[in-house]
């Protein structure tokens, strides 16, 4: 950090990237006092919990960027001048791993430059992970046809979850980036160059929005999907047992109108004969009636096309 402060004072160009411990002690000297900073008013920098935030501080300008690494969203914070950029960030973070790569490939001309690169990659982790999310719904969304468990529901009810993240972390910082931005490009002194990158940032953030977007759409059809089968297969057990109780009626009517104690019953219908014809004749036209009308209205062509075994 020492070493960073004295570069700070002496280079025209340069790009700090601080990485502090994860959990911080109570007792930690902030981050702007420790680079020699704090008369700039960035008591915000590398502080922990922070919101999302772009303002321009006159030729300075400093960001709290989320960043999406590992399903979990974690934020860096940056500060950039005309003549440094200074990222903090708490732990490891894959972002800057890929901006640092990308440097001697894309040669900023300065520190401004640097930072839109910096803000690219990390809408570019946004977008990864939505269209990661969303082949993750549509291979569930198969499976759903093929065969469903509870498992699925589960699954889909953490990518849910992981597209409302997205959304709800990503569209306050693209507010402020905006409002911040537009702003800032009303300047007539703002150069045509920077206008360019600000607004080609605004129209990657406008796509990454849309994925993001795109995934709770795929991820809601989905739950309707799988709602919609369930329902479906629900149906045809209803009609099933509702066959089952039409052939069964007769017989509870039977035991039902035998067993009254009339005198009618117990004084004239002592044959066998009559019982059996009655019995067995109510049964067989119950059934014979029933399977007509199921064979004419085309009910049980549909139970049988729905038959899961036939898939």
């Amino acid at each position: 950090m020492s070493e960073a402060r004295k570069r700070l004072a002496a280079s025209r160009f340069l790009f700090v990237d601080i990485e502090l411990s994860e959990n911080p002690p109570h007792d930690e000297t902030p981050v702007a006092r420790q680079l020699g900073l704090e008369a700039a008013g960035l008591t915000w920098l590398g502080t922990e919990g922070e919101a999302a935030r772009a303002e321009f501080l006159g030729d300075s300008a400093g960001f709290v960027i989320p960043v999406v690494e590992a399903d979990q969203v974690t934020h860096v914070h940056a500060f950039v001048t005309e003549r440094h950029l200074i990222t903090v960030h708490r732990g490891p973070i894959a972002l800057m791993r890929s901006v640092t790569t990308r440097l001697p490939n894309e040669r900023p001309p300065d520190t401004v430059a640097t930072l839109f690169l910096l803000l690219q990659e990390a809408l570019e982790t946004f977008r990864r992970s939505a269209v990661q999310a969303l082949l993750e719904v549509e291979e569930l969304e198969d499976e759903m046809f093929q065969r469903r468990s509870p498992q699925q529901i589960y699954q889909l009810t953490l990518l849910r979850r992981r597209s409302a993240l997205l959304h709800h972390t990503l569209l306050p910082y693209l507010q402020v980036t905006d409002e911040a931005f537009t702003r800032r490009m009303m300047n007539p002194h703002f150069p045509e160059e920077r206008q360019r990158l600000a607004r080609a940032f605004q129209h990657s953030s406008r796509l990454v929005l849309k994925d993001i977007e795109s995934l709770q759409d795929a991820s809601r059809r989905a739950f309707v999907s799988y709602s919609t089968l369930v329902s479906g297969e629900q149906n045809g057990v209803i009609n099933r047992l509702a066959i089952v109780s039409v052939i069964f009626l007769p017989l509870s009517f039977l035991t039902g109108f035998f067993g009254m104690n009339f005198t009618y019953m117990t004084d004239e219908l002592e044959s066998k004969v009559v019982f059996w014809l009655l019995a067995v004749g109510l049964q067989v036209t119950v059934l014979c009636v029933a399977l007509y009308v199921l064979h004419r209205t085309r009910v049980w062509r549909r139970l049988r096309d729905d038959d899961p075994e036939d898939r």
